[in-house]
């Protein structure tokens, strides 16, 4: 690690080290230590106790965060022309087909999520290796392959996020930024933690929640007390 700035050392002196924090202190403690000039995202990052090289322990999902994500979503829905004014209505930044599926092909990935319908799923697959390794797949699991576009706009603009744990175990979400009220921030961590819990693969075993941490994009993570989630 390179050398420290002054307001890292500050954020650093802050944290106790080797102890663990409720969720409620954690969620003030992120916004005190934080002294970046932009609104820097807030990111949990909790270990779970499941092999990813396993089927059966894959962990991913979906999660509607009480207070969005605080990022503007760029949106393109690919559909069909009996669509495409439901999907604007709805908020979408991008509607159309076959100019969208050519631009990107060209290169064009300036957006953050992509939804489409079950029918032009035969179009997009040919995409694949511009989108797959920018994670813009539109995929059934993540509610980004629907009949109704529209009402997946309105949840992904939101703050519908959707998750995959890594092959560590580890899972990494932005949940809200550092100018959210402490609450807030609580609130969204509360309800994704609580979305992995609901998922945990039965044929995991031992303890299923190891680790959580809080951090903001320039500060150091502090670590949570996994029992204080459901703490009010």
């Amino acid at each position: 690690m390179g050398k420290l700035t002054k307001n890292q050392k500050l954020a650093f002196s802050k944290i106790e080290a080797g102890k663990s924090y409720s969720l409620t202190d954690a969620s003030q403690l992120v916004k005190d230590i934080t002294s970046s000039k932009f609104d820097a995202s807030v990111d949990v990052d909790v270990r779970l106790g499941v092999d990813p090289r396993k089927a059966n322990q894959m962990v991913r999902g979906v999660v509607s965060l009480p207070h969005g994500t605080g990022k503007q979503v760029r949106v393109l829905v690919l559909c069909a022309p009996d669509a495409e004014a439901a999907a604007k209505e709805a908020g979408a930044d991008y509607v159309g087909l076959d100019e969208y599926i050519e631009k990107i092909k060209g290169g064009w990935t300036d957006i953050d999520v992509i939804i489409t319908q079950p029918a032009i799923m035969g179009k997009i697959g040919a995409l694949g290796r511009v989108l797959g390794p920018r994670g813009l797949m539109p995929n059934p699991k993540s509610g980004t392959v629907t009949v109704d576009v529209a009402k997946a706009v309105t949840e992904v603009k939101s703050g519908k996020i959707d998750f995959k744990v890594d092959k560590t175990g580890i899972i990494h979400a932005s949940i809200g930024k550092v100018s959210f009220s402490a609450d807030q921030i609580k609130d969204n961590a509360k309800e994704f933690i609580n979305t992995l819990i609901k998922l945990k693969p039965s044929s995991a075993k031992g303890t299923y929640v190891k680790s959580v941490f809080l951090s903001s994009t320039m500060s150091p993570g502090i670590k949570i007390d996994p029992k204080s989630v459901d703490e009010n």
